[in-house]
Protein backbone atom coordinates (compact mmCIF):
# COMPACT_ATOMS: atom_id res chain seq x y z
CA UNK A 1 0.00 0.00 0.00
CA UNK A 2 2.83 2.44 0.39
CA UNK A 3 2.66 3.40 -3.64
CA UNK A 4 1.37 6.15 -5.34
CA UNK A 5 -2.10 4.89 -7.57
CA UNK A 6 -4.57 5.26 -10.47
CA UNK A 7 -7.73 4.80 -10.56
CA UNK A 8 -9.00 5.34 -13.93
CA UNK A 9 -12.63 4.47 -15.87
CA UNK A 10 -14.96 6.12 -18.28
CA UNK A 11 -18.04 7.55 -16.27
CA UNK A 12 -20.61 5.69 -14.70
CA UNK A 13 -18.07 2.34 -14.21
CA UNK A 14 -17.62 2.89 -10.65
CA UNK A 15 -14.70 5.23 -9.79
CA UNK A 16 -16.27 6.50 -6.78
CA UNK A 17 -17.25 3.04 -5.53
CA UNK A 18 -13.29 2.05 -5.61
CA UNK A 19 -12.15 5.12 -4.25
CA UNK A 20 -14.22 4.85 -1.32
CA UNK A 21 -13.42 0.89 -0.59
CA UNK A 22 -10.12 1.94 -0.97
CA UNK A 23 -10.46 4.92 1.59
CA UNK A 24 -12.22 2.72 3.97
CA UNK A 25 -9.33 0.04 3.67
CA UNK A 26 -6.78 2.51 4.39
CA UNK A 27 -8.50 3.84 7.48
CA UNK A 28 -8.90 0.11 8.65
CA UNK A 29 -5.67 -0.35 8.37
CA UNK A 30 -5.09 2.73 10.70
CA UNK A 31 -4.23 4.76 8.09
CA UNK A 32 -5.42 8.57 7.91
CA UNK A 33 -6.69 9.90 4.61
CA UNK A 34 -7.24 13.35 2.33
CA UNK A 35 -10.11 13.48 -0.14
CA UNK A 36 -10.82 16.09 -2.05
CA UNK A 37 -14.79 15.74 -2.51
CA UNK A 38 -14.93 17.15 -6.12
CA UNK A 39 -18.75 16.16 -6.90
CA UNK A 40 -19.71 16.29 -3.52
CA UNK A 41 -20.81 12.81 -3.38
CA UNK A 42 -17.45 11.64 -0.60
CA UNK A 43 -19.28 12.90 2.62
CA UNK A 44 -21.67 10.28 3.44
CA UNK A 45 -18.46 8.35 4.51
CA UNK A 46 -19.11 9.58 7.88
CA UNK A 47 -22.79 7.28 7.68
CA UNK A 48 -22.83 3.71 7.80
CA UNK A 49 -24.48 2.58 4.38
CA UNK A 50 -27.75 0.49 4.14
CA UNK A 51 -27.95 -2.40 1.62
CA UNK A 52 -30.30 -2.07 -1.39
CA UNK A 53 -30.68 -4.41 -4.49
CA UNK A 54 -27.49 -3.88 -6.39
CA UNK A 55 -25.19 -4.31 -2.93
CA UNK A 56 -26.59 -7.48 -2.00
CA UNK A 57 -26.34 -8.70 -5.60
CA UNK A 58 -22.72 -7.84 -5.50
CA UNK A 59 -22.47 -9.37 -2.04
CA UNK A 60 -23.60 -12.89 -3.32
CA UNK A 61 -21.89 -12.98 -6.71
CA UNK A 62 -18.68 -11.78 -3.94
CA UNK A 63 -19.76 -14.70 -1.88
CA UNK A 64 -18.67 -11.99 0.97
CA UNK A 65 -19.54 -13.23 4.36
CA UNK A 66 -20.03 -11.07 7.84
CA UNK A 67 -20.44 -7.78 5.43
CA UNK A 68 -21.40 -4.80 8.10
CA UNK A 69 -22.06 -1.37 7.26
CA UNK A 70 -20.30 0.72 9.34
CA UNK A 71 -19.75 4.68 9.76
CA UNK A 72 -16.11 6.39 9.26
CA UNK A 73 -14.22 8.86 11.28
CA UNK A 74 -14.75 11.61 9.25
CA UNK A 75 -13.69 15.74 9.15
CA UNK A 76 -14.78 18.10 7.28
CA UNK A 77 -12.78 21.32 5.85
CA UNK A 78 -13.88 24.07 3.18
CA UNK A 79 -11.54 26.96 2.21
CA UNK A 80 -14.94 29.22 2.09
CA UNK A 81 -15.50 28.24 5.59
CA UNK A 82 -19.55 27.01 4.64
CA UNK A 83 -19.19 23.00 4.79
CA UNK A 84 -16.29 22.48 7.23
CA UNK A 85 -13.26 23.64 9.11
CA UNK A 86 -11.97 26.89 7.74
CA UNK A 87 -8.63 25.89 5.67
CA UNK A 88 -6.23 28.92 5.62
CA UNK A 89 -2.53 29.81 5.65
CA UNK A 90 -0.75 32.89 5.99
CA UNK A 91 1.33 34.81 3.50
CA UNK A 92 4.42 34.49 4.86
CA UNK A 93 4.28 30.23 5.11
CA UNK A 94 3.52 30.67 1.57
CA UNK A 95 6.53 32.78 0.98
CA UNK A 96 7.49 34.92 -2.21
CA UNK A 97 8.89 31.84 -4.49
CA UNK A 98 5.98 30.02 -4.26
CA UNK A 99 3.64 32.76 -4.59
CA UNK A 100 5.49 34.36 -7.60
CA UNK A 101 5.21 30.71 -9.57
CA UNK A 102 1.71 30.43 -8.58
CA UNK A 103 0.87 34.43 -9.80
CA UNK A 104 2.72 34.01 -13.22
CA UNK A 105 5.48 36.78 -12.67
CA UNK A 106 8.59 36.84 -14.42
CA UNK A 107 11.87 36.81 -12.92
CA UNK A 108 11.82 41.17 -12.41
CA UNK A 109 8.35 40.99 -11.08
CA UNK A 110 9.34 37.76 -8.59
CA UNK A 111 12.15 39.93 -7.48
CA UNK A 112 10.68 42.85 -6.69
CA UNK A 113 8.28 40.59 -4.63
CA UNK A 114 11.08 38.97 -2.98
CA UNK A 115 12.32 42.41 -1.55
CA UNK A 116 8.63 43.12 -0.40
CA UNK A 117 8.79 40.13 1.58
CA UNK A 118 12.37 41.21 2.76
CA UNK A 119 11.43 44.81 3.63
CA UNK A 120 8.37 43.32 5.79
CA UNK A 121 11.07 40.76 7.34
CA UNK A 122 13.56 43.53 8.18
CA UNK A 123 10.81 46.33 9.50
CA UNK A 124 8.70 43.65 11.65
CA UNK A 125 6.07 43.86 9.54
CA UNK A 126 3.73 40.37 9.68
CA UNK A 127 2.42 39.57 6.28
CA UNK A 128 -0.75 36.88 7.13
CA UNK A 129 -3.44 37.97 5.06
CA UNK A 130 -3.74 39.18 1.11
CA UNK A 131 -4.13 42.66 2.24
CA UNK A 132 -0.96 43.09 3.66
CA UNK A 133 0.52 41.95 1.27
CA UNK A 134 -1.10 44.47 -1.21
CA UNK A 135 -0.74 47.22 1.52
CA UNK A 136 3.18 45.79 1.74
CA UNK A 137 3.54 46.22 -2.47
CA UNK A 138 1.74 49.90 -2.50
CA UNK A 139 4.17 51.18 0.64
CA UNK A 140 6.98 49.59 -1.31
CA UNK A 141 6.29 51.09 -4.51
CA UNK A 142 5.44 54.47 -3.12
CA UNK A 143 9.01 54.12 -1.51
CA UNK A 144 10.64 52.93 -4.28
CA UNK A 145 13.40 55.81 -4.41
CA UNK A 146 14.17 55.19 -0.70
CA UNK A 147 15.20 51.41 -1.62
CA UNK A 148 16.80 51.90 -4.90
CA UNK A 149 20.51 52.04 -3.68
CA UNK A 150 19.73 49.02 -1.22
CA UNK A 151 17.90 46.82 -3.23
CA UNK A 152 18.30 47.80 -6.88
CA UNK A 153 15.36 49.17 -9.45
CA UNK A 154 11.92 48.65 -8.38
CA UNK A 155 9.47 50.04 -11.08
CA UNK A 156 6.31 50.98 -10.75
CA UNK A 157 5.15 48.93 -13.97
CA UNK A 158 6.17 45.63 -12.14
CA UNK A 159 4.93 47.28 -8.94
CA UNK A 160 1.36 47.45 -10.81
CA UNK A 161 1.51 43.69 -12.53
CA UNK A 162 2.30 42.16 -8.64
CA UNK A 163 -0.93 44.27 -7.23
CA UNK A 164 -3.12 42.94 -10.61
CA UNK A 165 -2.01 39.40 -9.89
CA UNK A 166 -2.97 39.77 -6.46
CA UNK A 167 -6.41 41.45 -7.26
CA UNK A 168 -7.40 38.33 -9.42
CA UNK A 169 -6.07 36.14 -6.60
CA UNK A 170 -8.33 37.80 -3.98
CA UNK A 171 -11.26 37.70 -6.54
CA UNK A 172 -10.99 34.16 -7.10
CA UNK A 173 -10.97 33.99 -3.10
CA UNK A 174 -7.65 34.75 -1.67
CA UNK A 175 -8.67 37.05 0.72
CA UNK A 176 -10.33 33.91 2.48
CA UNK A 177 -7.88 31.43 2.06
CA UNK A 178 -5.10 33.45 3.31
CA UNK A 179 -5.77 34.44 7.13
CA UNK A 180 -4.96 33.19 10.45
CA UNK A 181 -5.82 30.49 12.04
CA UNK A 182 -3.30 28.55 9.46
CA UNK A 183 -4.33 24.98 9.19
CA UNK A 184 -1.88 22.61 10.92
CA UNK A 185 -1.68 19.52 8.90
CA UNK A 186 -0.37 17.74 11.53
CA UNK A 187 -4.14 17.59 12.54
CA UNK A 188 -4.62 15.38 9.22
CA UNK A 189 -2.94 12.43 10.95
CA UNK A 190 -5.32 11.52 13.83
CA UNK A 191 -7.18 8.04 14.73
CA UNK A 192 -10.53 7.38 16.41
CA UNK A 193 -10.89 5.26 19.92
CA UNK A 194 -10.50 2.14 18.01
CA UNK A 195 -7.59 2.69 15.94
CA UNK A 196 -9.08 4.18 12.62
CA UNK A 197 -7.98 6.73 10.46
CA UNK A 198 -9.14 10.05 10.13
CA UNK A 199 -11.08 10.70 6.53
CA UNK A 200 -9.98 14.19 6.29
CA UNK A 201 -12.80 15.49 3.35
CA UNK A 202 -12.08 18.79 1.75
CA UNK A 203 -15.39 20.19 -0.05
CA UNK A 204 -14.40 21.20 -3.69
CA UNK A 205 -17.38 21.63 -5.11
CA UNK A 206 -16.83 25.29 -4.96
CA UNK A 207 -13.16 25.55 -4.92
CA UNK A 208 -12.84 23.33 -8.20
CA UNK A 209 -14.69 26.21 -9.99
CA UNK A 210 -11.78 28.72 -9.19
CA UNK A 211 -8.66 27.04 -10.66
CA UNK A 212 -6.20 29.58 -9.12
CA UNK A 213 -7.46 29.52 -5.94
CA UNK A 214 -7.35 25.28 -6.11
CA UNK A 215 -3.82 25.53 -7.34
CA UNK A 216 -2.75 28.10 -4.39
CA UNK A 217 -4.16 25.79 -1.78
CA UNK A 218 -2.42 22.72 -3.04
CA UNK A 219 0.48 24.34 -4.12
CA UNK A 220 1.03 24.99 -0.48
CA UNK A 221 -0.48 21.42 0.92
CA UNK A 222 1.91 19.98 -1.15
CA UNK A 223 4.97 22.30 -0.23
CA UNK A 224 3.80 21.97 3.42
CA UNK A 225 3.79 18.12 3.28
CA UNK A 226 6.83 17.37 1.77
CA UNK A 227 8.54 19.94 3.95
CA UNK A 228 7.09 18.88 7.68
CA UNK A 229 7.44 14.96 6.77
CA UNK A 230 10.94 13.51 7.34
CA UNK A 231 12.49 10.21 5.11
CA UNK A 232 10.93 7.44 6.34
CA UNK A 233 12.19 5.25 3.52
CA UNK A 234 9.69 1.39 2.28
CA UNK A 235 7.38 1.68 5.30
CA UNK A 236 5.12 -1.44 5.22
CA UNK A 237 1.72 1.32 4.93
CA UNK A 238 2.15 4.91 4.59
CA UNK A 239 1.76 7.55 7.26
CA UNK A 240 -1.21 9.14 5.05
CA UNK A 241 -3.02 8.51 2.07
CA UNK A 242 -3.98 11.48 -0.59
CA UNK A 243 -6.92 10.72 -3.13
CA UNK A 244 -7.45 13.54 -5.79
CA UNK A 245 -10.70 12.71 -7.56
CA UNK A 246 -11.42 14.20 -11.04
CA UNK A 247 -7.26 14.86 -10.96
CA UNK A 248 -7.30 16.18 -14.90
CA UNK A 249 -8.37 19.50 -12.70
CA UNK A 250 -4.72 18.85 -11.22
CA UNK A 251 -3.42 19.67 -14.72
CA UNK A 252 -5.76 21.23 -17.17
CA UNK A 253 -4.84 24.79 -17.19
CA UNK A 254 -3.33 24.86 -14.25
CA UNK A 255 -0.12 27.10 -13.55
CA UNK A 256 2.93 25.34 -14.56
CA UNK A 257 4.23 26.09 -10.94
CA UNK A 258 1.39 23.64 -9.56
CA UNK A 259 2.19 21.26 -12.29
CA UNK A 260 6.05 20.94 -11.61
CA UNK A 261 5.01 20.71 -8.05
CA UNK A 262 2.70 17.93 -8.30
CA UNK A 263 5.75 16.10 -10.43
CA UNK A 264 8.21 16.83 -7.96
CA UNK A 265 5.94 15.56 -5.12
CA UNK A 266 4.65 12.40 -6.41
CA UNK A 267 8.47 11.48 -7.33
CA UNK A 268 10.04 12.37 -3.88
CA UNK A 269 7.26 11.54 -1.30
CA UNK A 270 6.69 8.25 -0.97
CA UNK A 271 9.58 7.78 0.66
CA UNK A 272 8.43 10.39 3.47
CA UNK A 273 5.73 7.76 3.89
CA UNK A 274 2.88 9.09 1.72
CA UNK A 275 0.73 7.61 -0.52
CA UNK A 276 -1.33 9.38 -3.61
CA UNK A 277 -4.09 8.09 -5.79
CA UNK A 278 -5.33 10.18 -8.86
CA UNK A 279 -9.02 9.54 -10.14
CA UNK A 280 -9.77 10.11 -13.67
CA UNK A 281 -11.10 9.11 -16.94
CA UNK A 282 -8.32 8.51 -18.68
CA UNK A 283 -4.51 7.35 -17.80
CA UNK A 284 -3.20 9.66 -20.11
CA UNK A 285 -5.45 12.88 -18.38
CA UNK A 286 -2.08 12.63 -15.84
CA UNK A 287 1.45 13.73 -17.37
CA UNK A 288 3.95 11.09 -18.25
CA UNK A 289 6.04 11.95 -15.58
CA UNK A 290 3.39 11.52 -12.95
CA UNK A 291 2.40 8.46 -14.45
CA UNK A 292 5.87 6.80 -14.80
CA UNK A 293 5.58 7.21 -10.70
CA UNK A 294 2.24 4.90 -10.05
CA UNK A 295 2.50 1.70 -9.29
CA UNK A 296 -0.45 0.45 -8.24
CA UNK A 297 -3.74 0.87 -11.00
CA UNK A 298 -7.05 -0.16 -10.75
CA UNK A 299 -8.98 0.45 -14.52
CA UNK A 300 -12.24 0.05 -14.96
CA UNK A 301 -14.03 0.11 -18.09
CA UNK A 302 -13.14 2.78 -21.31
CA UNK A 303 -15.15 3.91 -24.63
CA UNK A 304 -13.65 3.99 -27.61
CA UNK A 305 -15.96 5.34 -29.44
CA UNK A 306 -13.55 8.05 -31.82
CA UNK A 307 -10.35 8.11 -32.83
CA UNK A 308 -8.74 9.56 -29.79
CA UNK A 309 -10.40 7.18 -27.48
CA UNK A 310 -9.09 3.96 -28.85
CA UNK A 311 -6.05 5.50 -29.09
CA UNK A 312 -6.28 5.91 -25.50
CA UNK A 313 -7.96 2.48 -25.09
CA UNK A 314 -4.70 0.98 -26.72
CA UNK A 315 -2.23 2.99 -24.43
CA UNK A 316 -4.11 1.81 -21.49
CA UNK A 317 -3.96 -2.04 -22.35
CA UNK A 318 -0.44 -1.77 -23.59
CA UNK A 319 0.43 0.36 -19.75
CA UNK A 320 -0.35 -3.26 -18.23
CA UNK A 321 2.03 -6.12 -18.16
CA UNK A 322 0.05 -8.98 -19.95
CA UNK A 323 -2.07 -12.01 -18.82
CA UNK A 324 -2.48 -14.35 -21.21
CA UNK A 325 -5.43 -15.79 -19.36
CA UNK A 326 -6.92 -12.58 -22.13
CA UNK A 327 -6.87 -10.11 -23.69
CA UNK A 328 -6.49 -6.61 -21.85
CA UNK A 329 -7.43 -4.11 -24.64
CA UNK A 330 -10.65 -6.58 -25.06
CA UNK A 331 -11.52 -6.96 -21.75
CA UNK A 332 -11.20 -3.39 -20.87
CA UNK A 333 -14.21 -2.98 -23.08
CA UNK A 334 -16.47 -5.44 -21.85
CA UNK A 335 -15.89 -4.54 -18.26
CA UNK A 336 -19.18 -3.90 -16.80
CA UNK A 337 -19.97 -1.62 -13.58
CA UNK A 338 -17.73 -2.71 -10.50
CA UNK A 339 -15.40 -4.86 -12.52
CA UNK A 340 -11.92 -3.18 -13.11
CA UNK A 341 -8.64 -4.70 -14.01
CA UNK A 342 -6.18 -4.62 -11.57
CA UNK A 343 -1.92 -4.31 -11.43
CA UNK A 344 -0.02 -3.97 -8.28
CA UNK A 345 3.83 -3.76 -7.42
CA UNK A 346 5.08 -6.80 -5.28
CA UNK A 347 7.31 -6.48 -2.22
CA UNK A 348 10.18 -6.82 -4.72
CA UNK A 349 8.71 -3.38 -6.70
CA UNK A 350 8.03 -5.70 -10.13
CA UNK A 351 4.04 -5.05 -11.42
CA UNK A 352 2.25 -7.75 -11.25
CA UNK A 353 0.46 -9.45 -13.72
CA UNK A 354 -3.24 -7.54 -14.52
CA UNK A 355 -6.26 -9.57 -12.67
CA UNK A 356 -9.65 -8.65 -13.77
CA UNK A 357 -11.76 -8.28 -10.45
CA UNK A 358 -15.10 -7.00 -8.56
CA UNK A 359 -15.14 -4.06 -6.78
CA UNK A 360 -16.53 -4.90 -3.21
CA UNK A 361 -19.60 -2.31 -1.97
CA UNK A 362 -18.14 0.32 0.24
CA UNK A 363 -19.16 -0.05 4.18
CA UNK A 364 -20.72 3.60 4.39
CA UNK A 365 -23.48 5.24 2.94
CA UNK A 366 -22.86 5.62 -0.87
CA UNK A 367 -25.32 8.80 -0.41
CA UNK A 368 -23.73 12.08 0.29
CA UNK A 369 -24.54 13.41 4.00
CA UNK A 370 -27.16 15.74 4.52
CA UNK A 371 -26.19 19.88 5.91
CA UNK A 372 -27.53 18.23 9.05
CA UNK A 373 -25.26 15.48 9.70
CA UNK A 374 -22.26 17.12 8.32
CA UNK A 375 -22.95 20.33 10.66
CA UNK A 376 -22.64 17.67 13.44
CA UNK A 377 -20.25 16.35 12.59
CA UNK A 378 -18.54 19.68 12.21
CA UNK A 379 -19.52 20.82 15.76
CA UNK A 380 -18.50 17.50 17.02
CA UNK A 381 -14.49 17.55 15.81
CA UNK A 382 -11.90 18.71 18.39
CA UNK A 383 -10.92 21.40 15.78
CA UNK A 384 -13.86 23.00 15.91
CA UNK A 385 -12.84 25.29 18.72
CA UNK A 386 -9.64 25.97 17.13
CA UNK A 387 -10.52 26.82 13.49
CA UNK A 388 -13.83 28.12 14.02
CA UNK A 389 -12.90 31.66 14.64
CA UNK A 390 -11.13 33.87 12.35
CA UNK A 391 -8.46 35.85 13.77
CA UNK A 392 -6.93 39.41 12.15
CA UNK A 393 -4.16 40.61 14.82
CA UNK A 394 -2.15 43.87 14.37
CA UNK A 395 0.11 43.38 10.65
CA UNK A 396 1.26 45.44 7.77
CA UNK A 397 -2.03 46.45 6.62
CA UNK A 398 -3.09 48.11 10.22
CA UNK A 399 0.49 49.34 10.75
CA UNK A 400 1.11 50.88 7.32
CA UNK A 401 -2.63 52.42 7.24
CA UNK A 402 -1.76 53.95 10.73
CA UNK A 403 1.26 55.83 9.41
CA UNK A 404 -0.86 56.47 5.79
CA UNK A 405 -3.16 58.31 8.12
CA UNK A 406 -0.52 60.08 10.37
CA UNK A 407 1.06 60.78 7.36
CA UNK A 408 -1.85 62.11 5.75
CA UNK A 409 -2.86 64.01 8.72
CA UNK A 410 0.71 66.12 9.06
CA UNK A 411 0.18 67.01 5.20
CA UNK A 412 -3.40 68.26 6.48
CA UNK A 413 -2.06 70.52 9.02
CA UNK A 414 0.75 71.66 7.10
CA UNK A 415 -1.05 72.72 3.85
CA UNK A 416 -4.02 74.36 6.60
CA UNK A 417 -1.03 76.29 7.75
CA UNK A 418 0.42 77.49 4.90
CA UNK A 419 -3.11 78.67 3.71
CA UNK A 420 -3.78 80.30 6.59
CA UNK A 421 -0.40 82.28 5.59
CA UNK A 422 -1.24 82.38 2.04
CA UNK A 423 -4.87 83.87 3.34
CA UNK A 424 -3.35 86.27 5.86
CA UNK A 425 -0.71 88.16 3.05
CA UNK A 426 -3.48 88.36 0.60
CA UNK A 427 -5.41 90.42 3.43
CA UNK A 428 -2.59 92.43 4.34
CA UNK A 429 -1.64 93.14 0.64
CA UNK A 430 -5.20 93.94 0.10
CA UNK A 431 -5.49 96.13 3.38
CA UNK A 432 -2.07 98.30 1.71
CA UNK A 433 -3.75 98.10 -1.68
CA UNK A 434 -7.19 99.94 -0.31
CA UNK A 435 -4.59 102.21 1.71
CA UNK A 436 -2.88 103.58 -0.88
CA UNK A 437 -6.08 103.70 -3.29
CA UNK A 438 -7.36 106.34 -0.53
CA UNK A 439 -4.12 108.23 -0.11
CA UNK A 440 -3.90 108.51 -3.75
CA UNK A 441 -7.51 109.50 -3.97
CA UNK A 442 -7.41 112.15 -1.27
CA UNK A 443 -4.66 113.48 -3.11
CA UNK A 444 -6.05 113.99 -6.33
CA UNK A 445 -9.22 115.63 -4.58
CA UNK A 446 -7.76 118.18 -2.90
CA UNK A 447 -7.96 121.67 -4.49
CA UNK A 448 -4.98 123.97 -4.55
CA UNK A 449 -5.07 126.96 -1.95
CA UNK A 450 -2.97 129.35 -0.43
CA UNK A 451 -0.43 128.34 2.34
CA UNK A 452 -2.24 129.48 5.44
CA UNK A 453 -5.81 127.93 3.65
CA UNK A 454 -3.70 124.81 2.97
CA UNK A 455 -2.59 125.00 6.31
CA UNK A 456 -6.18 125.07 7.64
CA UNK A 457 -7.09 122.39 5.21
CA UNK A 458 -4.38 120.38 6.62
CA UNK A 459 -5.73 120.91 10.08
CA UNK A 460 -8.86 120.16 9.22
CA UNK A 461 -8.66 116.65 7.41
CA UNK A 462 -6.38 115.40 10.23
CA UNK A 463 -7.55 112.04 11.18
CA UNK A 464 -9.45 111.33 14.39
CA UNK A 465 -6.61 110.31 16.55
CA UNK A 466 -4.85 112.96 15.53
CA UNK A 467 -6.95 115.86 16.12
CA UNK A 468 -8.21 113.96 19.62
CA UNK A 469 -4.18 114.05 20.52
CA UNK A 470 -3.90 117.84 19.73
CA UNK A 471 -7.15 118.08 21.84
CA UNK A 472 -5.20 116.43 24.52
CA UNK A 473 -1.70 118.60 23.67
CA UNK A 474 -3.91 121.66 23.70
CA UNK A 475 -5.85 121.14 26.85
CA UNK A 476 -2.63 120.38 28.78
CA UNK A 477 -1.30 123.56 27.25
CA UNK A 478 -4.15 125.71 28.54
CA UNK A 479 -4.39 124.23 32.01
CA UNK A 480 -0.56 124.69 32.34
CA UNK A 481 -0.79 128.12 30.84
CA UNK A 482 -3.17 128.87 33.58
CA UNK A 483 -1.23 127.65 36.36
CA UNK A 484 1.89 130.05 34.95
CA UNK A 485 -0.58 133.05 34.59
CA UNK A 486 -1.41 132.60 38.34
CA UNK A 487 2.00 131.98 39.94
CA UNK A 488 2.77 135.12 37.69
CA UNK A 489 -0.06 136.74 39.49
CA UNK A 490 0.68 135.74 42.53
CA UNK A 491 4.38 136.94 42.34
CA UNK A 492 3.12 140.26 41.22
CA UNK A 493 0.88 140.53 44.29
CA UNK A 494 3.09 139.34 46.36
CA UNK A 495 5.85 142.00 44.97
CA UNK A 496 3.22 144.72 45.63
CA UNK A 497 2.51 143.20 49.15
CA UNK A 498 5.82 144.12 49.93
Amino acid sequence: ANRHGLIAGATGTGKTVTLKVLAESFSDMGVPVFLADIKGDLSGMCEPGSENKHIRRSIDNMHIENFTYTAYPARFFDVYGKQGHAVRTTISEMGPDLLSRLLGLNDTQSGILNIVFRIADEQGLLLLDLKDLRSMVQYVGDNAKDYKLTYGNISSQSVGAIQRALLKLEDEGGDIFFGEPALELSDWFDWDDAGKGVLNILECQELFQHPLLYGTFLLWMLSELYEMLPEAGDLDKPKIAFFFDEAHLLFDDAPKALVDKVEQVVRLIRSKGVSVWFITQQPSDLPDSVLSQIGNRVQHALRAYTPKDQKGLKAAAQSFRENPAFDTEETLQALGVGEALISVLDEDGVPSIVQKANIMPPRSSMKAADGQSVQAAILASPLHEKYGQVIDRESAYEILEDKREEAAQAEALEAAAKQKEKEEAALRKEWEKEQAAREKAYRQSAPRKTASSRSSSSRSSQSAIEKSINKTINKAANTIGRELGKQIVRGLLGTFKK
